[in-house]
Parts: structure tokens; sequence; C-alpha cells
């Protein structure tokens, strides 16, 4: 894959995140908004991913063509080596093989700061993210029912995987906690 680079999100790629976001929030089930989000939510973002690895993808044009972002699952100090992870990328981008680099740059990184485990949040209705997921070597491993509501319909959905080639003898765990899909890289 040539044109794209990948690099820390910085607060000047603000304004892009927010529209490929707010895409997903307003036409998809990927993003858990009922509606589109203001421009400050991107200061959230950050806030959530302070001293967790982000990446930003742009394109030769320096266009953002995606962004993801790892943050703490929980602040007890019993989960530091566990990470929840968050990927986005901009309508007419996907399929190049991006996500997949995402995913292995935060990893990557990931590992560096002591991380074993990383979660992701997938709805049920999600079909791209499952299959980007499967094909990364993601398995179904549990459900949780009911517990997320968008446009009035409720969404369930799990999976796992083994992630021996990036951990060897760690978890690396995808869990969907508000819409149903639970994904485990271990």
């Amino acid at each position: 894959m040539t044109g794209y680079s990948f690099s820390p999100l910085l607060e000047t790629d603000g304004k892009a995140v927010i529209d490929i976001f707010n895409y997903y929030v307003r036409d998809t089930f990927a993003a858990y908004p009922e509606q589109e989000v203001p421009y400050e939510f991107f200061g959230m973002f950050l806030e959530i991913s302070k001293d967790y690895p982000s990446v930003v993808v742009k394109d030769t044009e320096e266009h953002v063509a995606g962004f993801g972002i790892l943050r703490p699952h929980n602040p007890m100090p019993a989960f530091r080596h566990t990470a929840e992870i968050t990927c986005f990328i901009r309508p007419g981008e996907t399929g190049k093989g991006l996500g997949t680099k995402m995913l292995g740059f935060l990893e990557t990184e990931g590992k560096k700061q002591g991380i074993s485990t990383i979660l992701a949040s997938i709805s049920s209705l999600n079909e791209g993210s499952i299959r980007f997921h499967a094909r990364n070597g993601f398995s179904e491993c549990g459900r949780f029912k009911k517990v997320g509501r968008k446009k009035a319909l409720f969404l369930i959905r799990s999976g796992c995987r083994n992630s021996s080639d990036f951990f060897p003898g760690r978890n690396l765990v995808a869990v969907n906690f508000l819409f149903n899909l639970k994904m485990v890289r271990v």
C-alpha cells in the first residue's frame, strides 16, 4: 500500500476525524451516538486516549483517510494491560488494507506500553466490521443481549480471536459492551 502515511493523532486532525466519525453516526450502526457530534467532541477522543497509542492515516495530499485510538478499558490497576480500540475509515477508503495497517500500528505501539489485551465494541449490525475482524483472526466468543439501542433497534453479536502471532502467550480481546459484539484475540 503506497501513498498513505501513519502517525499519531494530532489536535489539528480534529475536523477531519469528526467528519469521518459523523458519517458513521449518521449513516451506519458502527458509531453509537444517534445524532452527529460537534467538532468539540474530538477533545473527548484525545482525552480518553491520553497516554495511549493513536493513529491517523493520511493520503499523499494530507487528507485524513482514517483514524484509530486505544484507550483504557478500566481505571483499576488490575486492567492496566487492557485497552479498548476505536477505528474508523473515511468512506471510499475502505477495502484498501488501511484498517489492517491501523490495527497493526496500534497493536505494535500498545505492546510497547505493556498492553496485552485489546477490546473493541462492534455493533451486531455492522457487518463490515464483523467481516474485517474475522479476516484478522477474530471469532465469536459471547453475547450481550439488549444492552444497547440505536434507531430503536437492539443490537446483538459476539466474537473471539487467537493472537499468538502478535502477543505470544498473551490475550487480545475485542468486546462489545454497548452493542453486544464480543470479539476476542487470545
